[in-house]
């Protein structure tokens, strides 16, 4: 992007006052940072002077809780899952956003739109599999747990959150009823009776990066995993291809910690990474789709094809249901890793 419109995305009320502070931008690392590093990062910084200090975790909103607590933020903007976002709202974690500083409401898609949190991408979970492994191509979870028909090991996110849902696909359960199956005892029980089936195939992951690196290396032979990790495996060569039926599709939004010491320059890089332009280019360099409505216009129509927002890959897909997520989350994840450690 050239400076000149970079400055004009910023604003010039921007740049006052901002030069050479740092400011410390967390998201969840590998192909996913490496974009945000091209589109979001060095455009932002070359612009204000503002250096941002890339870094990395997984989610754990436990890191984020002990800096408030103990009034010691050093993380400025955070990038957090929808569930994790409105669980950490609640607790006062997360700074109440004022969307003056931002943009209009009405420029992104409904579910970006959050009290703490400005949706910056959407991604999907899906099943991703070694086409040079498999002798024929799986289509669905119930595919995943057919070890007779598709032998191998199976990869999934060592975690409650989407593991469940797909045991329930693979059990029969139709997309539009997997949270009410989920949000009962003998729901909750029938997932983990599935999983058990599966668990002795079951490799466990917890960054993004790993399933396609397990993927490739041929540790297994299908995978839950970001499509956008999945894409960039693909653009190195690796012949991994993704099934879109009976994925999974969430946001993932921009955050800014209670107490954060660089408040201005956290909205100031906000706000430049929340316009249109920035992000057709991040999504050009990893398919998540934008949530910036104007965006998929500035793309390639092919690129626009493999985002999970396109038409085709929404069908048969599962969105995501946070208001599940934090009411069920924490007692669904305690059981998880006690069922997990047996």
């Amino acid at each position: 992007m050239k400076l000149t419109s970079t400055l004009a995305l910023l604003g010039t009320a921007a740049l006052s006052g901002a030069a050479h502070a740092d400011l410390t931008v967390i998201s969840f690392g590998g192909a996913n940072q490496k974009a945000q590093q091209a589109a979001y990062y060095e455009p932002f910084a070359a612009a204000s002077g503002v250096k941002i200090v890339a870094g990395e975790y997984n989610g754990e909103q436990a890191k984020i809780k002990a800096m408030v607590e103990t009034k010691n933020v050093t993380w400025d903007v955070v990038e957090v899952e929808s569930p994790e976002l409105a669980r950490g709202c609640e607790e006062g974690l997360y700074e109440k956003l004022d969307y003056s500083k931002i943009g209009n409401k009405s420029d992104y898609i409904g579910k970006a739109v959050g009290e703490c949190g400005i949706g910056t991408f959407v991604w999907s979970t899906v099943l991703a599999y070694n086409a040079d492994k498999l002798k024929q191509a799986p289509t669905s979870w119930a595919d995943f747990w057919d070890v007779k028909r598709f032998p191998g090991k199976r990869g999934m996110r060592k975690g409650a959150k989407f593991t469940l849902e797909f045991a329930l696909l693979a059990d029969g359960v139709k997309p539009a009823d997997v949270y009410t199956v989920l949000a009962t005892p003998a729901g909750v029980d029938r997932a983990f009776k599935k999983l058990d089936e599966l668990k002795p195939n079951i490799q466990w992951w917890e960054a993004g990066a790993q399933p396609p690196q397990m993927l490739a290396s041929g540790d297994m032979v299908m995978s839950s995993a970001y499509n956008g990790r999945i894409a960039a495996a693909q653009a190195e060569g690796k012949n991994l291809k993704i099934v879109w039926n009976g994925s999974v599709y969430d946001v993932d939004s921009w955050a800014i910690p209670t107490g954060s010491p660089r408040i201005k320059e956290a909205y100031d890089f906000i706000r430049f990474a929340s316009q249109a332009k920035p992000q057709s280019q991040y999504a050009a360099l990893i398919p998540y789709g934008p949530t910036h409505q104007g965006a998929v216009g500035m793309m390639d129509a092919k690129v626009a094809a493999d985002l999970p927002t396109a038409p085709a890959n929404l069908k048969g897909a599962l969105p995501s249901n946070t208001e599940f997520w934090v009411e069920y989350g924490e007692d669904l994840e305690q059981r998880f890793n006690a069922w997990a450690a047996r």
